[in-house]
């Protein structure tokens, strides 16, 4: 193992990259950060909720504009690079009738209604009767004032017209999208699909057409066969899923088998790892051996649909039990990179700045009181809500190809809001001696796989490189991790934790463990210093219990130092004291892709 801090400034560092680059095109690739999972007006709850952002103000937001939300005028501090809007398909009939005067069935009572709604307790009503008693039903459907697909059609039309509207080759990447909202027995089973182009079918599928993912995937490959369409599907909030999300059973009851498995494997590549409604890596209860698993647990989901967690609601969990499968099926069927997103549902593409949040739900979380004291109903209490996360890709440009490339291959990050970097690759042959990011990266194409990779079978132990730069205006990093998972002959999960790489001089205790990189956060101004860790982290880590005949996987999750939650900064800015039942500081993050390793 070496241990690197590594403090060539980030502005030199990125330089370096860029001159690799040839006509535009980065064979060594750029990050490029962005959203691919939010809500405009055209979704139902969204516009309950006060939303009147349509996407292609979304989209202008994601650009760098200032809207008007509640009142508020918001404006990213930095443009993103790519965003998909991706409205909830069940509403979109509906809303285009409910916004749209000249639309079939504008007059209709219910939706005169809709409309007026004034008070909190009006737009709950509406929000439990409409989406949450029926969504999260077995036999989801249209409410009456549903006048067909045809205005479903006008709706995804407004979603496609946005995208070519504000996709610019180059600068800025508008994918098209939407959400397929299923939630079988209050389970959360969501996804977001995302096209590669703009060959799109004429009716995207709704949850009301099937809430079986199982037809959502056939659904997609009679897409691509008869419309000529590309396109990925990414799950969310598996903290919600009931146990559905890495299941047993599918959804017709039956055992997972290999026509599962290699259906799954072939349409979703990524998993949402964190949104506005917490943190779906792991979980303190679950993982008490992981020092850093008490972060956005989001635990007042559980209030709601009985969501009751359990350990295989979580991420790191999937990924455990998706080698199992592979060893008994020869597939794996979440064999899933990480992807970040916020769920906003203002319209406010990756709203992510823990010092600016306003809730993402409207009036259910769009004050300081709300937050503090109630919390966004059917969901969470407003303490236990994240700011969202973002998602970051290593493409070779930014257009829609690229970007959409780099999900499907699985070379992505998630991170906690913060625009941090961070990149692995593993390979037998690659040199474990890196003091150069450029030269590990050149390495670790040549030599390697990149993260969302697969490792092939080898007697050889493999070597990992990792890389972490901090957000341009953010908090220096304290140290980079390597989590391993694999799956034993008798078909046994196991994990470990390593800490490869960290900032300062500090040392391991007796017990392996490393001492914490320190605080620098006054709760009483909200205020941090960069006084402690380092700008960026680069080194390399060797398996020593390397089995060439366990499948397994590698990811790395890279942590800044302590920096003040929202609630800190809700609190300062009005007075008042910190909650206790929530942390005052946390350690923003950042979560690779895994590499995975087969002996098959």
């Amino acid at each position: 193992m070496m241990k690197i801090a590594f403090l060539t400034a980030s502005a030199l560092v990125a330089a370096t990259f860029a001159a690799h680059a040839q006509e535009g095109s980065n064979p060594l690739r750029n990050a490029y950060f962005g959203e691919t999972h939010m809500h405009t007006a055209l979704s139902l709850d969204a516009y309950i909720g006060g939303a009147r952002l349509m996407p292609s103000d979304s989209l202008r937001f994601a650009k760098g504009e200032s809207v008007l939300v509640n009142g508020q005028h918001k404006q990213l501090r930095r443009p993103l690079d790519f965003a998909a809007v991706t409205d909830h398909v069940e509403y979109l009939g509906e809303m285009y009738s409910t916004i749209f005067p000249d639309a079939p069935g504008h007059q209709q009572d219910d939706l005169i209604k809709l409309r007026g709604l004034q008070s909190l307790e009006e737009k709950q009503q509406w929000f439990f009767k409409y989406v949450v008693s029926n969504n999260r039903g077995d036999n989801p459907s249209h409410p009456p004032f549903y006048m067909g697909p045809e205005t479903t059609a006008s709706g995804w039309q407004i979603i496609i017209d946005a995208a070519e509207e504000h996709n610019d080759p180059g600068a800025f990447t508008a994918l098209i999208g939407f959400e397929w909202s299923a939630a079988p027995g209050g389970g959360n089973m969501h996804r977001n699909v995302i096209f590669r182009d703009n060959k799109v079918p004429a009716l995207p599928l709704s949850s009301y057409d099937t809430n079986k993912v199982e037809e959502l995937w056939q659904w997609m490959q009679k897409t691509t066969d008869e419309d000529g369409a590309t396109l990925l599907a990414i799950p969310h909030n598996s903290n919600a899923s009931k146990g559905q999300m890495f299941p047993e059973v599918d959804s017709y009851g039956n055992a997972i088998d290999l026509e599962y498995a290699t259906a799954r494997n072939t349409w979703e590549p990524l998993i949402e790892m964190m949104q506005i409604k917490a943190n779906s890596e792991v979980h303190r209860s679950f993982w008490t051996a992981d020092e850093f698993a008490d972060f956005e647990n989001g635990d007042t989901i559980q209030k709601n649909s009985d969501r009751w967690f359990s350990k295989r609601d979580f991420v790191r969990e999937g990924l455990k039990i998706g080698l199992a499968y592979e060893q008994e099926l020869g597939t794996n069927p979440f064999q899933l990179g990480f992807i970040g997103g916020t769920d906003n549902h203002n319209g406010l593409t990756s709203d992510v700045a823990e010092d600016d949040f306003i809730g993402g739900h409207g009036p259910e979380d769009g004050s300081v009181e709300r937050r503090r004291k109630a919390g966004v109903g059917g969901w969470i209490d407003g303490v236990d809500l994240s700011i969202g996360s973002i998602a970051g890709v290593w493409a070779t440009e930014n257009t829609r190809a690229a970007i959409w490339d780099a999900m499907k291959r699985r070379e992505t990050f998630a991170t906690s809001g913060p625009r941090l970097k961070v990149r692995m690759f593993g390979g037998a042959d690659l040199n474990p001696t890196v003091d150069d990011p450029v030269a590990m990266v050149e390495d670790g194409y040549s030599k390697g796989v990149p993260m969302g990779g697969m490792l092939e079978k080898s007697d050889n132990a493999p070597t990992f490189t990792l890389y972490a730069e901090k957000d341009a205006d953010g908090a220096n990093l304290d140290r980079i991790q390597v989590i391993k998972g694999w799956v034993t002959a008798s078909g046994e999960t196991q994990e470990k934790i390593i800490d490869v790489v960290w900032a300062g001089d500090r040392a391991r205790n007796d017990n392996g463990a490393l001492p914490p990189i320190g605080n620098t956060v006054d709760l009483t101004t909200a205020l941090y210093t960069n006084d402690i860790g380092s700008a960026t982290l680069v080194g390399s880590w060797s398996d020593p219990d390397f089995d060439p005949d366990q499948h397994a996987f590698y990811y790395a999750r890279a942590l800044e130092i302590p920096t003040p939650r929202w609630t800190t900064y809700d609190a300062v800015r009005n007075g008042l004291p910190l909650l206790p039942e929530v942390p005052a500081t946390i350690q923003e993050r950042a979560w690779t892709s895994p590499i995975w390793y087969s002996p098959n």
